[in-house]
């Protein structure tokens, strides 16, 4: 009888080895949506949690999948990364080669250099509902992304976003609001 965690790991390393290079989710490209559901079937065995109707595109990773949260119809775009633990609402769009940080490196010590400090806390980033983070958006440690809010394309969030608030800008400000 397989372990739940031995299956976990299968699937984790089948999509870094396979899944996660299958061409992206282009409409034009042939097949497209049987693509975008295989990556979606393989991720929920090593995500944390996934909803329905996810698409997940090329190149996304997502380490061991600790702390990963996707809500239903979101999208994950390509070449993006989330490191740590990341919570993505429903139905949030990304652009490509967004990256989210929930830790850090240590730096507080002047006595010791950085690269032996080790590493901060995991700071859980939150993304809400209906949420649209543009083309290499960063997105910092313990950052809260209010449902309704767009995030500009190369931003670097480094405080909370309220909701229906479009940002940008590094580091990002709020630009105006959506309502």
């Amino acid at each position: 009888m397989f372990n739940k965690s031995y299956l976990a790991t299968f699937f984790m390393v089948f999509y870094y080895l396979i899944i996660k290079n299958l061409p992206a989710t282009n409409i034009r490209f042939p097949f497209y949506l049987t693509i975008r559901r295989i990556r979606s079937f393989v991720c929920q065995f090593f995500i944390e949690k996934s909803g329905s109707n996810l698409n997940i595109e090329k190149g996304a990773t997502f380490g061991r999948g600790n702390g990963i949260f996707i809500g239903n119809n979101s999208g994950i775009g390509v070449n993006c990364h989330l490191y740590g633990s990341v919570s993505i609402g429903d139905n949030v769009m990304m652009g490509p080669e967004v990256l989210f940080f929930a830790k850090n490196h240590k730096f507080d010590r002047v006595d010791t250099p950085m690269n032996l400090q080790g590493f901060a806390e995991v700071e859980q980033i939150v993304v809400g509902n209906d949420v649209w983070i543009g083309t290499r958006a960063i997105i910092l440690p313990g950052v809260i992304i209010g449902d309704g809010a767009v995030i500009g394309a190369a931003s670097v969030v480094t405080k909370d976003v309220p909701p229906y608030t479009i940002v940008g800008g590094n580091p990002a400000k709020v630009l105006r609001l959506r309502v």
